[in-house]
C-alpha cells in the first residue's frame, strides 16, 4: 500500500527526460504506423493487379481468374463447410508433426551442444540426414508407413526436426561465456547453470528454428497431401487442378498462404512472450 512518504520520495524522471521519452514514444508510434501503412498499400496493390490484370487481358482469365471470383469461391466453401474440412485435416497433421519435432529436437539439440561425447556421437548421422530433403525421403515413409495419417505426420516431423535441432545447438553453444563463468562463481551446478542461464539465453535462437519449422510444417504437408490423401489443403489444390476448378484451386492456395502467415505471427507472439527479459 502506498503512503505519502513513498509518493513524495518515488524516483521520477526530470521534465527534460519526460519530454524526451514522450518524443521517442511518438516517434516509434509514427514509424510503426508508416510501416503498417506501407505494408497495407503493398497488399492493396497486389490485390488490384490480381483483379484487373485478367480483366484487361494482360493474363489469361481462365488460368488466373480475377480476385473477386476467387474470393466468391472461397466464401462459398466457407459457407458449405468444405474449406474447414480440409483446413482442419491439414492443421491436425501439421500440429502433431510440429509438436513432436519440438519435443524431440530441443532436448536432443541441448544435449548435443552441452555434452561433448553426445555431440561427437550424433554429429555424423545428423549431418547425413539433415542434408536429405524431406520430399526426397517421402517415398520411404510411404513405403514403410503407408498412405495413411502416419506417413504424413512423419514427413512433417522430419521436415521440422532439423531446423529446431540446429537452432537449439547454435543457441546453447553461443551462450556468452561470461554468463557461464558468473554462474560457476555463484556455485551453480551444471544442471542449474543450463536451466537458469544457458537455456533462457538460447530461447531467441531456438525460436528462430521453430518459426522456420512452422512454415515447413505447412509447405511439406501440402506436397505430401498432393501425393496421397482424401482430405487436406494439398488434396484440395490437386483435386481442383485436375478437375479444372481453377477458382477453387486459387482459393485453396490463398488459404494455405493465410494459414502460413497466421502460424508465423502466432510464433512471433509466443517468442515475445518467452523472451520478455531481453532488452528492447
Amino acid at each position: 500500500m502506498s503512503d505519502l512518504l513513498s509518493e513524495k520520495t518515488q524516483a521520477r524522471p526530470n521534465p527534460r527526460q519526460e519530454e524526451a521519452a514522450r518524443a521517442k514514444g511518438a516517434s516509434l508510434r509514427r514509424t510503426r504506423t508508416v510501416a503498417v501503412a506501407r505494408g497495407a498499400a503493398g497488399l492493396v496493390a497486389l490485390a488490384l493487379i490480381w483483379e484487373f490484370a485478367p480483366r484487361w487481358g494482360l493474363v489469361d482469365p481462365y488460368s488466373i481468374p480475377p480476385l473477386h471470383v476467387v474470393l466468391q469461391e472461397w466464401w462459398s466453401m466457407v459457407l458449405d463447410g468444405e474449406l474447414w474440412k480440409h483446413v482442419s485435416a491439414s492443421l491436425k497433421r501439421s500440429v502433431v508433426g510440429f509438436s513432436l519435432a519440438i519435443v524431440l529436437a530441443i532436448p536432443l539439440g541441448a544435449a548435443i551442444a552441452w555434452y561433448r561425447p553426445v555431440r561427437e556421437f550424433f554429429t555424423p548421422s545428423l549431418e547425413l540426414f539433415r542434408n536429405t530433403a524431406a520430399l526426397a525421403i517421402l517415398p520411404v515413409f510411404i513405403l514403410l508407413l503407408g498412405l495413411g495419417e502416419t506417413s504424413k505426420i512423419a514427413i512433417v516431423l522430419y521436415a521440422c526436426f532439423f531446423p529446431i535441432l540446429l537452432s537449439t545447438i547454435a543457441g546453447v553453444a553461443s551462450v556468452d561465456a561470461q554468463l557461464l563463468r558468473s554462474a560457476r562463481v555463484l556455485g551453480l551446478s551444471p544442471v542449474a547453470t543450463f536451466r537458469k542461464v544457458a537455456f533462457p539465453a538460447a530461447v531467441p535462437t531456438i525460436f528462430t528454428g521453430i518459426r522456420i519449422s512452422g512454415a515447413a510444417a505447412i509447405l511439406v504437408l501440402i506436397a505430401a497431401e498432393m501425393i496421397g490423401a482424401n482430405a487436406g489443403l494439398g488434396f484440395l489444390i490437386n483435386y481442383a487442378q485436375y478437375n479444372f476448378l481453377i477458382p477453387k484451386m486459387y482459393a485453396a492456395i490463398l488459404t494455405t498462404s493465410l494459414l502460413g502467415v497466421a502460424v508465423n505471427y502466432g510464433l512471433v507472439a509466443l517468442e515475445r512472450r518467452f523472451s520478455r527479459w531481453r532488452a528492447v
